[in-house]
């Protein structure tokens, strides 16, 4: 995604908002007309994935320690705590996108 006032900015940051939401969400003409509405959507979707990343990593091992190996359990763990870790870092990007949409621009600081 180009950066906030390069030329084309907010179309790249359409095409990356809509690779991070449902495929059915490129259907709807307006979220690639109003980006900003569609980066709403985008933190919304992101936000339900981490609650259920964080309801599956809760419930887990529970719902697996009759059916699997604890081998296979812990496997399962680690990989609800990859996702949400990944996950907290695209909220934090989709939410950047969302602030520079509505005008916000940052200064980097060295």
């Amino acid at each position: 995604m180009r950066p906030p006032d390069a030329p084309d900015w907010e179309a790249t940051a359409a095409n990356w908002l809509l690779d991070l939401c449902p495929p059915d969400y490129r259907r709807f003409p307006g979220l690639r007309r109003h980006v900003l509405v569609l980066a709403r959507f985008a933190v919304l979707h992101v936000e339900a994935q981490q609650l259920a990343t964080r309801r599956g990593l809760s419930e887990i091992r529970g719902d697996l320690r009759d059916v699997a190996s604890q081998a296979v359990v812990e496997a399962a763990v680690q990989t609800f705590q990859l996702e949400d870790a990944r996950l907290l870092a695209v909220r934090r990007e989709v939410g950047l996108v969302e602030e520079a949409l509505r005008g916000r621009r940052y200064r980097v600081r060295m």
